[in-house]
């Protein structure tokens, strides 16, 4: 039964761990599966608007190119010839007023040679190999696209929180084209060459990076808090459940004791009842002999005297078990506890002043409880009883040997103290001495305290053992009033 309570409690945390952990991990993923898409989403709308601004910046150059410089060159010329100088130097500051401003790091012009015909760069001018692919389907599909280039990746960037100038460029292709078509049914000009310009947007494209860190940031931070609080719920859920196994297993157990403790009340009671009457007879008997025969013959007195001592010691023996196993309801009348310790000591006074024992008392009368007289007397005269015994083991000690007996009475509680000045409660012992059949000594049932732990409990009252403060044993019994 204990290792089935156990295993079950320990499945239940571990459905509970399992689905903790689950829980975070669904949570993370999710976070992680937002962030990527917010952050994509930022980066892919700033660059929508990088383009958008782009084509605009390349319609504009080919308008300005167009009208500040092929136009004039033509009629002025007759025909563009970049190699001449002073067409070049026209050329070039249309170019540099048009891209004022606008981060734009070099232009270049491809002809239909795929050589570099202009750039603001002077030493790419007549280089060829430098045309790729979209430069190519650009003069001949007359296309525009763009290439985004980043020389620090995008982890690199999200690392590297101050990135240098042209960290991240936007390099733009655009046919260049007449505004006019020279030739009929050509409504969209013809085709000169290809414009392509690059542009430093790395100060934009590091604003959708500080977007992607607080994106980051913020899911981190919250999965961190969710982590700290799931492992407090899941610690906290399992000292519960530890703490829930370990109270069942303890009323297990102390079930598990009372069912043997039943039994063996039962056993016993039935052995003690078919004892006590023959024993009766054989005490009442020897009792009889014992006076016929106390002055005539000394060894017959002596067998008779032992075979009584040892009826009477037997006979208690049996009641302490009958008492145990079939405790009777107490009685409800009002009983002054000052007569019952009075009658008990009285009882007990022959006993203290054969082992030299000092009886203090601190009480008067008025201690009125509710209950059954007969058990209050009888579990008052087994605490004093064993308060005695401990007293006569205890007598070679150099302490003068005393019982106090205090009591008082108010409003809330009737408390009575016993304390005596012997050895005290062993510590290791002191949990189990109410325990049934559970003694420190050579002959004893160990039934003393467990029916006055019976008897006190019957009565609605609280029993306590612990050690003096100076020395010796207390034990506290604590009635409700009457």
């Amino acid at each position: 039964m204990k290792k089935s309570a156990r295993s079950e409690g320990d499945q239940y945390l571990g459905l509970v761990k399992f689905l903790s952990w689950s829980s975070l991990a669904l949570i993370l993923l999710v976070n992680l599966f937002l962030s990527i898409f917010l952050s994509n989403y930022a980066r892919q709308d700033v660059l929508s608007k990088q383009k958008e601004f782009a084509l605009l910046l390349a319609e504009n150059l080919n308008h300005q190119i167009y009208q500040r410089f092929t136009l004039p060159t033509v009629i002025g010329f007759g025909r563009v010839e970049l190699s001449q100088p002073a067409q070049y130097d026209r050329l070039e500051k249309t170019v540099l007023s048009t891209i004022h401003s606008f981060h734009v790091s070099e232009v270049r012009i491809y002809d239909f040679d795929k050589r570099v015909s202009f750039s603001t760069d002077k030493e790419l001018v007549g280089q060829t190999g430098y045309a790729g692919t979209a430069i190519l389907e650009s003069l001949e599909q007359g296309t525009s696209s763009f290439q985004l280039v980043s020389r620090t990746g995008m982890l690199g960037g999200i690392l590297d929180f101050n990135p240098k100038p042209d960290s991240v460029i936007l390099r733009t292709i655009y046919p260049l084209r007449t505004e006019r078509s020279l030739v009929p049914g050509n409504p969209q000009g013809f085709i000169m060459g290809v414009l392509e310009f690059t542009q430093d947007i790395t100060t934009d494209y590091q604003k959708v990076v500080d977007f992607q860190r607080i994106i980051i940031g913020t899911s981190l931070a919250s999965s961190i808090l969710l982590f700290i609080m799931l492992r407090i719920i899941i610690s906290r859920a399992g000292r519960i459940n530890a703490q829930r196994i370990q109270e069942r297993e303890q009323l297990e157990r102390e079930l598990q004791q009372q069912e043997k403790l039943a039994g063996m009340g039962r056993m016993v009671a039935g052995i003690a009842h078919e004892i006590r009457n023959p024993l009766g007879i054989i005490r009442s008997t020897a009792e009889l002999l014992l006076k016929r025969n106390k002055e005539t013959d000394g060894v017959n007195a002596r067998l008779l005297s032992a075979i009584f001592d040892e009826s009477k010691r037997l006979s208690k023996t049996v009641g302490d078990f009958l008492d145990y196993a079939r405790p009777k309801a107490p009685k409800q009348e009002v009983v002054d506890l000052a007569v019952t310790l009075d009658q008990a000591l009285v009882f007990l006074e022959a006993k203290c002043e054969e082992l030299g024992v000092a009886v203090t008392k601190d009480y008067s009368a008025g201690l009125n409880v509710r209950g059954d007289k007969d058990l209050l007397y009888r579990a008052v005269y087994n605490v004093l009883s064993n308060a005695l015994d401990s007293l006569a083991e205890d007598r070679e000690k150099a302490r003068p040997a005393a019982i106090a007996v205090a009591a008082t009475a108010d409003a809330t509680a009737v408390t009575l103290a016993i304390t005596d000045s012997g050895p005290g409660f062993c510590p290791e012992n002191k949990d189990r001495l109410l325990d049934p059949f559970f003694t420190t000594k050579d002959a004893g049932t160990g039934l003393g305290l467990a029916i006055v732990r019976n008897i006190v409990e019957s009565h609605n009252a609280a029993l306590s053992l612990e050690n003096a403060p100076d020395a010796g044993a207390r034990v506290t019994m604590t009635f409700p009033p009457a």
